[in-house]
């Protein structure tokens, strides 16, 4: 049994059991999030760098006269950072983090489709013979001849929280 702060966040299927999903590509893997959390996609934009801010978020965009996190999830998934291509999107998401809307903008390789998947197509990520940490991942999803990742981008978001309060106390 995992410890309460490694469970992960349920998968939200809905009543028919299926969940609609963009699926986009990081590092070669497939993942893909809610619909639901999805505002716009961009095409990459100027970038500022925040000194001191933790390595997945260590730039900000602005996002229509507001200043967004960029969160590079190849970090989260310790993957290496490719160079930014044609193809590379920002995918801007509402995400409830602590019980406080948030938008952040989710750096990405390719994005590709809106796709439906069925809860019968997913599992829980395998106790051995995963890459990532087990916790950032909530389910892995059959979809066509591809497995595809869906993130806990609240516990990814939330472990950060964690750590930067807990270096406040230290310093």
């Amino acid at each position: 049994m995992q410890p309460d702060d490694m469970q992960s966040t349920a998968v939200p299927w809905n009543h028919d059991d299926r969940l609609e999903v963009l699926v986009f590509d990081l590092g070669g893997q497939s993942f893909a999030l809610e619909a639901v959390l999805v505002r716009e996609i961009l095409d990459m934009m100027p970038e500022t760098r925040v000194p001191g801010a933790p390595a997945l978020v260590r730039h900000v965009v602005n996002f229509r006269g507001r200043i967004i996190p960029l969160a590079d999830l190849h970090l989260a998934f310790g993957m290496d950072v490719p160079a930014t291509t044609a193809d590379s999107r920002i995918v801007v998401i509402e995400i409830d983090l602590g019980g406080e809307p948030t938008i952040v903008g989710l750096r990405t390789d390719k994005v590709h489709e809106v796709a439906t998947f069925d809860a019968t197509a997913s599992e829980g990520p395998p106790v051995v013979g995963l890459r990532w940490r087990r916790d950032h991942v909530r389910a892995l999803v059959r979809h066509g001849d591809d497995v595809v990742v869906l993130p806990d981008l609240e516990a990814i978001f939330l472990s950060i929280a964690r750590s930067e309060t807990a270096g406040a106390a230290i310093h």
